[in-house]
């Protein structure tokens, strides 16, 4: 039997591909790929090419879209180093393959496919939310016969586990459905559903993508540090989520036997701005100690968000109840800025006026302290870090993660 801490060659990853996708399944059938952005470790290059090696000799059709969610639009350039396209390869081998990025800001491109009821939310939520939310998707979904997903599976703070049908929402839906879920998700807390396989969330994302016409096919692996897989799986959304995520609960979760007071949490470089790079603090707040400190340490980034820069530094980053006990104030902010305010400040309360977080989250990066000071964030000058300095200390309680925000780290009794 395979050990699941092993990862498989090149070879065997094609192998896996040769002897597992059904081709005769998308004969004369256009595909229609969805894929995640530069955000997520993956070997896409070697995934794409032998999925459209197998595929294009029978498929009528092979596109790509990359699933961005809400981050920024990708030049083709950057599409096709995502995919391992080279330039002469988009002039030959790809020049039928069209690559598209999820334009979620577009209601033009957008087509309502259902509507959530009051009466479904409500009883998926326990009553924390009873509102009806329209289901929106990307509307090229309408061009293909075969919605084909290939993406990762890790632990994620808003749904539990990434992957699956995440890929359609919130990765190619619209943004009532996206504000809804994540702050479903802030509502129960990162701490509450990280790592957890069947939540609340996941049941929105599921019931959603039952909406989808289309047929729904879907690769999910999970990925080491490296973008070497320890494992493939095949089938609807659904299952082969829930294979996936199975194995991303032994491998991505470590856990740790005592908190820490300090943890240097650091960025990799795929983590450009805070809005993806807040990772690092969701996948290591449960074994930060009460008012201990989470340095996101990211020496290359500038931004807070390059799409939500401005409506975040206009509420800043805090604990769940200091919205919920001022939701007249804030009920009109976009509900995904809220969620992810929420996730970056972590846990807390707010009683009297008086905001009470649980972990000190400091940025040592190039966002300046002026701006780390409004949005209630600390600071510290990335050039006085010496990252060696935190290693081998967690018999101190100093921990140091080398590249944060794809393992989640959890206490030994929790």
């Amino acid at each position: 039997m395979k050990n699941v801490h092993n990862t498989l060659t090149q070879q065997e990853v094609i192998q896996w591909f040769e002897s597992h996708i059904p081709v005769e399944d998308y004969r004369n059938k256009s595909i229609l790929l969805i894929v995640p952005d530069a955000t997520r470790t993956a070997p896409l290059p070697l995934l794409f090419s032998t999925f459209h090696r197998i595929l294009s000799p029978v498929a009528k059709q092979i596109d790509v879209l990359v699933a961005l969610g809400t981050h920024p639009p990708m030049p083709e350039e950057d599409i096709c180093q995502l995919l391992g396209i080279s330039e002469n390869e988009r002039e030959s081998k790809y020049k039928n393959v069209g690559l598209f990025n999820h334009e979620w800001d577009q209601p033009d491109k957008l087509t309502q496919i259902g509507t959530l009821t009051k009466e479904q939310t409500s009883a998926i939520s326990e009553g924390l939310l009873e509102m009806d939310v329209p289901v929106t998707i990307n509307s090229r979904i309408k061009d293909y016969d075969i919605l084909q997903i290939m993406g990762p599976v890790f632990p994620h703070e808003v749904v539990g586990f990434s992957g699956g049908s995440k890929y359609f929402f919130p990765g190619i839906s619209g943004p009532d459905l996206l504000n809804f879920f994540h702050w479903l998700g802030a509502l129960i807390t990162n701490v509450g559903i990280i790592g957890v396989k069947q939540t609340p969330v996941r049941q929105v994302v599921n019931l959603s993508a039952a909406m989808i016409p289309n047929d729904k096919r879907c690769i999910t692996f999970v990925v080491a540090p490296d973008s070497s897989l320890y494992g493939l799986f095949y089938g609807t959304p659904e299952s082969a989520w829930e294979s996936a995520a199975d194995l991303s609960g032994q491998i991505h979760i470590k856990r740790k036997p005592q908190p820490f007071k300090q943890v240097l949490s650091c960025a990799p470089l795929m983590y450009d701005e805070l809005w993806v790079a807040g990772k690092c603090m969701y996948k290591l707040e449960p074994v930060v100690a009460d008012q201990g400190e989470l340095i996101i340490y990211a020496p290359h980034m500038k931004e807070i968000s390059i799409t939500h820069g401005t409506l975040i530094e206009k509420v800043g980053y805090h604990v769940r109840d200091y919205f919920t006990k001022q939701w007249n104030q804030f009920k009109d902010i976009p509900w995904g800025i809220l969620a992810h305010s929420t996730h970056v400040r972590g846990t807390g309360s707010f009683e009297g006026g008086i905001e009470h977080p649980r972990v000190q989250v400091t940025l040592a990066s190039q966002i300046p302290p002026e701006i780390c000071e409004k949005i209630n964030l600390g600071y510290r000058d990335p050039k006085s870090i010496d990252v060696e300095s935190f290693a081998n200390r967690e018999k101190e309680g100093i921990l140091l993660v080398r590249k944060a925000g794809e393992h989640l780290y959890r206490l030994e009794n929790e």
